[in-house]
This record gives C-alpha cells, structure tokens and sequence, in this order.
C-alpha cells in the first residue's frame, strides 16, 4: 500500500484585537521546507490579506516573528511544518503575556521601557583595555540575544501574573548579566536589580531558557549568578553583622 501524503494543512490563526477575537481556520497547500511563516504568508497572499503578522527577516535572527504555536512560544520562521502534527488543526495564537494590536502582532514597547532603565556600559576610570578570552566567552552568550521576547512571553510572572511594574524580566537579565560580567564595567547594578527589576521574584523554573532560539542558558548563567550578587549583597548573614557593628546600614 502507499504511503499517504499530507498535501494540505490546516492552520487554526487567531483574528481580532485586544477587544475581542477568534480562531480562524485555513487550508494551505504544503511545499517541502515550508515553515509556519511561510504557511502564514500564503494565507496573506491568498485567502485573508488584512492578516496582521509581524515578520522581518525570515531567517531567525530578527526575532520580529514571535507567536505562538500549538501553544508553545516559537518563531514562526524556524517552526517547520513537517515538525508539528499535520492530522489536526495548527494553532497560532499571539503571544499572550503582550497586548494584541491585531491578529498576530502585538504590543511589546513596555519592554522597550524596562531597557531604558538598565545603566549601560561604564568603563572603570583608568582601566587598562584588556580582556581574557574566559572573559570574552562569558559575557559573549548574551550578546546573541535577538529580543523575540519570548523568554519574556513564556515566564509566568508576567505571563500569568502581570508583574509589569515590579519584575524586568529574563530577557532584562540576560542584558543586565551582560553588563555586571563585563570584566571592564564599574557600574553596579545590584540595587536595581533588587528593587526595580525583582529578580527575587524569578523561581528558576527555566521555562525562558527552553524557549530561547538562540540557546543562552539564560537561568544558569544570567539569573542564578545575579540572584547571587543579590543575595552577596543584601542577605549575607556575616556582612550584615559587620555592617551592623561598623554602624553602617544597607538601604
């Protein structure tokens, strides 16, 4: 007996805005490769030109693709088709922890603003411009950050607790991390951590790091050692004895 092949798939998209929306169901002709962006754009070509998809260099290193796929925040670039289940309707849904302009695209500016708040890289007055490759590496990982948010996107207290005004967020980590390894870097950005961006609030479930396209080990390598600058300088029983003693208080 042959073997059966899917020539068409059926893509269940979301339409609508922050006000009110629904799925709607397409039909899309499958070509080897296609991956979900490619599906989505048939649908703009063919079946429904006003569905809004944000996109912009279809090779997974804009980040502008975000959404999310039989609910599992992905890039809609690097999502293929021949990957998911072609027997059952696909699900595209927007990214939930962000406001929906319309359809697939939606608001991600607060995190634009968070960005804002982070104090950028100041060299050490007379620091000598030399680095170890160790320390190149380190700091390296986060650089290939592309700002998808989809770490943003899939951590819980923003996802599902809306912590805006209290929590940056692990994409904010991974920057901040960036800067606090910076070998060169004389800024300290402990306090705000603390109290502006809630690291404390983060539980390490390392939901963000599975997400992440680009593979940064986001909890072990930013989030869990700035936790520890936390708590080095806020929490550590001996340091605060010896503050205690020299008279000298810890705001």
């Amino acid at each position: 007996m042959a073997e059966v092949t899917t020539t068409e798939a059926t893509l269940s998209v979301f339409r609508g805005d922050r006000e009110a929306g629904k799925a709607v169901d397409y039909r899309v002709p499958l070509v080897p490769g296609m991956v979900v962006l490619d599906a989505l754009h048939s649908i703009q070509a063919h079946q429904a030109p006003d569905l809004a998809v944000r996109w912009n260099c279809k090779a997974g290193k804009c980040g502008s693709c975000s959404a999310e796929v039989n609910g599992r925040p992905r890039l809609t670039c690097k999502t293929r088709m021949d990957a998911l289940p072609l027997d059952e309707p696909i699900t595209i849904f927007p990214m939930k922890a962000f406001p929906v302009i319309k359809d697939l695209v939606t608001d991600v500016s607060w995190n634009f603003k968070v960005n804002r708040k982070i104090p950028p890289f100041q060299p050490r007055p007379g620091v000598e411009w030399k680095m170890y490759q160790r320390d190149v590496d380190r700091v390296q990982e986060f650089r290939k950050c592309i700002e998808c948010f989809l770490c943003q996107n899939v951590c819980h207290v923003l996802r599902d607790h809306d912590k805006r005004d209290e929590f940056g967020g692990p994409r904010f980590f991974v920057r901040t991390a960036s800067l606090e390894m910076h070998p060169l870097d004389g800024v300290s950005r402990v306090k705000m951590m603390k109290d502006e961006l809630g690291i404390g609030l983060c539980n390490i479930t390392k939901c963000c790091t599975e997400v992440c396209p680009e593979d940064i080990q986001i909890t072990d390598n930013a989030i869990i050692p700035l936790k520890e600058r936390v708590v080095d300088e806020y929490y550590d029983p001996l340091l605060m004895l010896v503050r205690k003693i020299r008279g000298v208080g810890k705001s």
